[in-house]
Parts: C-alpha cells; structure tokens; sequence
C-alpha cells in the first residue's frame, strides 16, 4: 500500500468528521440534522460530478463518509436514469448503495445479537 494514499485518506475523512465536530459543538444544529445533511451535499455535489474527483483523490476518506453515501446515490440515480428512463430515478440510488446497506443492516444484527443492553442509570 502506497503510504501516501492512506495519509490522504485520513486527511480528508478526518476533515469531513471535524467539520461535523464543529457544527455540533458550535452550531444548535442535532446530530441528525448534520447527518442529514452531509448525505444531502453527497446527493448535490455528486449530482452535479463536484465530488467524483474527491473521491478519486482521496479513495476511501470521501467514500466512507456520509458524504460518501450521498454521492453514491447521486450516481447509481443518473446511471440508471441513462439506463432504464424515469423509472431508475426510484430504482438506481438504492440499487448503487445495496451493498453498504446490507452490510450496516447485517452489523447491527450482529451488534443486537453480540451485545448485552442495559438501561443507563
């Protein structure tokens, strides 16, 4: 592996989770807002192909973000518009993101069967 990839990797992954950092600290804006819209700039800066060339710089530290998710969805929604018509506009984002999907939904199986959970006191 290319040491240089990894560090521009962390670099722009822990930028992106810094400026969320900063909104929840300094702004009133909840932790669920921010996550909103970090996948909503996704949706808009790869809907428009502004984050493409992130993500060819800094390979997974654009991709794994929330940001990430959004331009996934951004792009699967436009390859399948080409592909199918209107129809891939309801069909495409989830068929691009079904991988990340299933595997978060099949992580939290696992954490729920693995995990013991107690009330906070």
């Amino acid at each position: 592996m290319d040491l240089f990839l990894l560090l521009k990797a962390f670099l722009v992954g822990g930028i992106i989770c810094a400026v969320g950092q900063v909104l929840i600290d300094y702004t009133k804006l909840t932790p669920a807002r921010i996550l909103v819209s970090y996948v909503v700039l996704g949706v808009i800066l790869g809907g428009i192909g502004l984050y493409q060339p992130l993500i060819d710089f800094a390979g997974a530290g654009a991709t794994i973000p929330l940001t990430g998710f959004g331009a996934t969805l951004a792009k699967g929604v436009r390859e399948a518009v080409s592909s199918d018509g209107l129809f891939g506009a309801f069909t495409g984002g989830l068929t691009a993101s079904a991988g990340g999907i299933t595997v978060a939904i099949i992580a939290a199986l696992l954490a729920g069967l693995l995990c013991k959970s107690s009330e906070k006191s």
